[in-house]
């Protein structure tokens, strides 16, 4: 059995127009899974003035805040391009090289966005060249593994939740799962 109980949650939710009901929810659902969601401190800012001081204090807030968690629930779903969002992006990077378990999901409008290549065809264009490779409009190659992310995103999470659905900001479907893969996770 291992010992989970502070999770630390990290995805673009800190962005949305909602955030204080969409904090509210993950954290609802964090105790009724029997976690309980690490939550922001920014009490003991020294900055109050939005610019590299405050944006230091911040980074070092969040990073004590994940060496305190026993694992991780990260939102990859793709944020304001193909990919998901970059600092959700370092966070589970960073969760995983402290070893904590990291579990992910990722919430889609359709189907065919269920893999990454396919996003970015949708954003900026793909196309196959003479060899079979898929590349981007500058000729960069394309990672194309079938997977719903990067490699290094998709492997570093224990799992990866992909959902479908019309509601990409608001869908909890995804966190859900998560919540369950850690307690499993967990009684292993």
């Amino acid at each position: 059995m291992r010992r989970i109980e502070n999770l630390y949650l990290a995805g673009p939710e800190v962005w949305f127009p909602n955030v204080g009901a969409h904090f509210a929810m993950r954290q609802a659902l964090c105790a009724e899974a029997g976690f309980t969601m690490l939550q922001p401190d920014t009490s003991e800012l020294k900055e109050l003035e939005p610019g590299e001081v405050m944006a230091r204090e911040i980074y070092a807030e969040r990073v004590a805040r994940m060496r305190r968690a026993d694992a991780a629930v990260v939102n990859l779903t793709p944020w304001r391009g193909p990919s998901a969002d970059p600092g959700t992006a370092f966070e589970a990077g960073f969760l995983s090289g402290l070893g904590k378990p990291v579990m992910a999901y990722m919430n889609i409008s359709y189907e065919h966005d269920a893999e990454y290549r396919d996003r970015i065809d949708t954003h900026i264009g793909a196309q196959l060249d003479e060899d079979g490779i898929w590349r981007d409009g500058e000729g960069c190659l394309i990672e194309d593994f079938g997977l719903p992310e990067t490699i290094m995103l998709w492997a570093e999470a224990r799992r990866l939740f992909v959902i479908v659905t019309q509601d990409v900001m608001g869908d909890a479907t995804g966190l859900q799962l998560c919540l369950e893969a850690l307690k499993e996770y967990a009684e292993a």
